[in-house]
């Protein structure tokens, strides 16, 4: 007979696994309720959808919805990861939960899909010199490393341009590589255990972009049990 915390834990699970799903032609995707941007629930390489969420940013006072992201691990890597460190599901997420992911080397695509229309790269490359060197510094013992972080977007061409519906998919790679798609094109490849921590940790740690997002991805670790 299941415990209450396992039917917590599944209650959970399924009101996540259902959340805004709907199906695009024969693809099922996952909308994210803010903004209503789509993204497909697994991707052509096996990565599976574990949870959707939206970066708001203080722009001449008010509060900008600047992109959209789903957070695409694979799952198997990642469940065998947890059961040879924990072993048992705990029943909720726990800090030492995130950590283990934020440490390891799994692979995780975060994609953002632009939502803001007056977006260029230079704002995101200040956005992400911004929050990322904050996490680095976190993570570094309280010591800036503004070189690291710049380089996930440094290389990005100004020429390039954002609208609503653009692409930019940041993936860490196995061995610690943190590898940066706009629109398709590879713009970044960087190897840095610091940097792919400080990357992950700005979704899933303290201090989230979105902590409705962050409580859903830690609910999906726990269904890997």
């Amino acid at each position: 007979m299941a415990t209450s915390s396992e039917n917590t834990i599944a209650k959970a699970t399924q009101e996540v696994t259902n959340d805004e799903k709907e199906t695009n032609g024969t693809e099922e995707v996952a909308v994210e309720p803010k903004t209503g941007v789509s993204f497909p629930v697994k991707l052509d390489d096996g990565k599976q959808l574990n949870c959707v969420g939206l970066r708001k940013k203080s722009m001449f006072g008010l509060g900008i919805k600047v992109y959209s992201y789903g957070m695409y691990t694979d799952n198997e890597k990642l469940k065998d990861l947890l059961k040879s460190k924990i072993g048992k599901a705990p029943e909720k997420p726990t800090k030492e939960l995130y950590q283990m992911v934020i440490d390891s080397d799994a692979e995780i695509m975060v994609r953002l899909v632009i939502v803001y229309s007056s977006l260029t790269i230079s704002m995101v490359r200040k956005n992400f010199g911004e929050g990322l060197g904050a996490s680095v510094k976190k993570l570094n013992g309280g010591k800036k490393n503004d070189e690291l972080a710049n380089k996930v977007m440094g290389q990005a061409s100004d020429d390039i341009k954002l609208t609503p519906g653009s692409l930019i998919e940041i993936s860490r790679l196995p061995d610690f590589i943190l590898e940066t798609k706009v629109m398709g094109e590879v713009i970044s490849k960087v190897e840095s255990e610091l940097l792919c921590r400080a990357y992950i940790n700005m979704y899933i740690g303290d201090d989230p972009l979105d902590k409705d997002a962050k409580d859903k991805f830690g609910i999906s670790l726990i269904s890997l049990f």
